[in-house]
């Protein structure tokens, strides 16, 4: 019998999932990415604030899968899928399959409000990890030599919009990088000059979070100098800074962390999609009237208990072994009867040095002891034992040395919008 022919677009948590979990199935697997690695997103943040190095978090995707016969890696993008003739469409070939899994990921959302992009940096990509720290360490290189007292405070001013895990982990990070490591090698910035300001629309951070936490949080933040702005909803964002009401904030670096939108999958598959573009699917993963096909991860809208499932990594990872188990029982003749069914395990977001929150449910931990379980957790799930000592060196020496490795501004790094605007000359504030 010929083997069944698998595709999985998408290396993220999901699609790597899926085919780790396949290794040893009768099939010919092909996993397409348009990159060439498998990136730890939730440690992004420590690349763009200068505390990890891109290659701590980031391993090639045929290292990983290097030792499956059974797999082959193809760096492509994927411009859509023919339901019908069962093909993926890319930009220079069709592939063909039996079986697919879709696990795309998603991209920031700005609301309707994409003239925002080319002064407001997300944080996706290893690519928009390294211009937000390019930029922020840029900020205080300019800002030690200029003059000007105004546009020096426009230089040392950070705005993160968006206030849940990756906004608050994004405000702490920079906040310490700011007042604490970068301050002292700086002989003319004032360690009390440089101006984080997070801003949330609901009326409270980290919203996914029991209050009593998301409260501890916030007091942990604002002890480490960072302005928490709620019920806040941005205006306008440009080159002048950021503006809400009658507020106006002068800066030179804003970062988006507001919200996502999902990959174009929805559009190539012609099928019913949420408000956020993820696309609809049944009990056990599937595409509505296509058992063939599996939709994972950050693009599949997936109800639990009348709630769609948050695009988080433990969701995509217990997505992808579930997947990889129905396509097993479908190769031994069998249909899944069970349905997919998440089980969270807790929540977890570090607020600067030695202090996190934890959320396990019937147990919540606030401050260093949650702060060691965030890091055996993250360590846990790196990939590789080799980046997995590499990322503990560099915490336990940032730790003990209040310093950070990586604070190199290297040509040729660049954003992925279309430019980096200039700070204002004159702020005006309420």
């Amino acid at each position: 019998m010929k083997e069944q022919r698998l595709i999985i677009v998408g290396g993220g948590f999901g699609g790597l999932t899926v085919a780790r979990e396949l290794r040893n199935a009768p099939l010919q697997i092909t996993l397409i990415d348009r990159s060439n690695h498998h990136l730890f997103q939730p440690l992004l943040y420590q690349v763009a604030t200068a505390a990890l190095s891109p290659a701590h978090i980031a391993t090639p995707i045929r290292s990983i899968l290097s030792e499956q016969k059974n797999t082959t890696i193809m760096m492509a993008e994927v411009t859509g899928v023919d339901l019908k003739s069962r093909l993926v469409l890319s930009r220079d070939q069709t592939i063909p399959y039996d079986q697919l899994v879709i696990a795309t990921g998603s991209r920031y959302h700005f609301f309707g409000h994409d003239e925002w992009k080319p002064f407001a940096q997300g944080l996706k990509t290893i690519v928009d990890a390294t211009s937000i720290r390019r930029k922020v360490l840029l900020a205080f290189e300019k800002a030690e030599i200029e003059p000007d007292p105004v546009q020096k405070q426009n230089l040392l001013t950070f705005v993160l919009v968006g206030g849940g895990p990756t906004g608050v982990e994004m405000a702490g990070s920079i906040a310490e990088l700011a007042h604490h490591v970068l301050t002292s090698d700086f002989r003319k910035i004032d360690p009390q000059m440089p101006r984080i300001i997070l801003i949330e629309a609901g009326k409270r951070i980290l919203a996914t979070f029991p209050e009593d936490l998301a409260l501890r949080a916030t007091k942990r933040l604002q002890a480490l100098g960072v302005e928490i702005q709620t019920r806040t909803r941005v205006e306008s964002i440009s080159s002048k800074g950021v503006q809400w009401g009658n507020t106006q904030i002068a800066a030179h670096t804003v970062i988006w962390a507001a919200g996502v939108i999902a990959s174009p999958a929805g559009e190539w598959l012609g099928k019913t999609v949420d408000r956020t573009g993820r696309v609809k699917v049944s009990e056990h993963l599937t595409l509505p009237g296509h058992p063939e096909v599996y939709v994972i991860g950050d693009t599949a809208c997936f109800l639990q208990d009348h709630q769609a499932l948050p695009g988080v990594a433990p969701v995509a990872l217990q997505q992808g072994a579930y997947v990889a188990k129905s396509i097993i029982s479908k190769l031994k003749g069998k249909t899944q009867k069970r349905p997919f069914r998440y089980r969270n395990k807790g929540n977890l977001a570090t607020v600067g040095r030695s202090f996190a929150i934890v959320d396990l449910g019937r147990i919540r931990l606030a401050g260093f002891f949650a702060w060691v379980t965030w890091l055996l957790v993250h360590i846990y799930y790196l990939i590789g034992f080799k980046n997995r000592i590499l990322v503990l060196i560099e915490w336990a020496w940032a730790y003990f040395t209040f310093q950070r490795g990586t604070r190199l501004i290297l040509e040729g790094e660049h954003s992925s919008n279309a430019s980096t605007p200039r700070p204002s000359k004159k702020p005006e504030r309420n």
